[in-house]
């Protein structure tokens, strides 16, 4: 779920309650649709910051979220703060009783539009203990829009996000918004974390789906699922639902 620009950021329109409404819409064209949890994000915050966001954005995360929360309660519902706000995320966790977080760069390090963006897993790992134990970490490996600071094949940063970062899940993204992972870097993680639960994180949509989740367990889809397939648009509900169908064609064939 991606929100319009949030407070304090270039392109706010001057109305917060426009942006909880249009979460809303989205969330119930989504679930009508078939999707089994929801995750919202700041997109519309661009350029976003490296790591800490401003109060405002917490802010208007924590109305959509908790709206979409209270709208949903029995649902898994997370938070992504881009552009890599882990302790936002799990206050707002702590808050609205969301379900998990996304971490863009969990472990490592990676140079993005945003600079240098580092991992800090030790200080996530203690904050969620303090503020809201239950919720899980989705990390990506090799994340979108970024390029490894290190050489390390992307095999062994799964590895490292699992093992020493702690994370309870995996994502692995294309190069970009709205551009599929390749096949070889998701049997890679595979391979390297087979009791993982894996995630596609960008770029997944209905000629690819079948192929790429034989490998996952399952997809983060933003872009294939608005009007025309453009990610500025709204969510379009007969998408998500020619995607329900997709999802579940590979299911029974596994």
């Amino acid at each position: 779920m991606h929100l319009s620009a949030t407070p304090g950021s270039p392109r706010f329109a001057g109305d917060v309650r426009a942006i909880t409404d249009a979460a809303l819409r989205d969330a119930e064209a989504l679930l009508d649709g078939g999707c089994d949890a929801l995750i919202v994000e700041n997109f519309g915050d661009v350029p976003f910051f490296a790591e800490r966001v401003p109060p405002e954005t917490i802010a208007t995360l924590a109305l959509a979220l908790d709206a979409v929360c209270a709208s949903h309660p029995s649902l898994p519902v997370g938070v992504n703060v881009l552009r890599n706000d882990a302790r936002a995320a799990l206050g707002l966790c702590a808050a609205t009783g969301a379900s998990f977080v996304r971490i863009n760069v969990h472990t490592g390090a990676a140079v993005t539009d945003q600079g240098l963006v580092q991992g800090r897993a030790a200080e996530t790992l203690r904050e969620r203990a303090r503020l809201c134990p239950h919720v899980a970490i989705f990390a990506d490996v090799h994340v979108k829009h970024a390029t490894p600071l290190s050489s390390e094949p992307i095999g062994a940063a799964a590895l490292d996000a699992v093992e020493r970062g702690l994370a309870d899940a995996l994502i692995v993204s294309g190069p970009a918004t709205g551009r599929a992972p390749e096949l070889a870097s998701v049997s890679a993680v595979r391979a390297s974390v087979p009791h993982v639960p894996l995630f596609l994180g960008s770029g997944v949509d209905e000629t690819n789906a079948r192929t790429l989740l034989e490998h996952a367990d399952g997809a983060i889809v933003g872009t294939s699922l608005k009007h025309g397939g453009r990610v500025s648009e709204s969510v379009d509900r007969e998408r998500v639902a020619r995607m329900r169908r997709a999802f579940d064609a590979v299911r029974r064939r596994a």
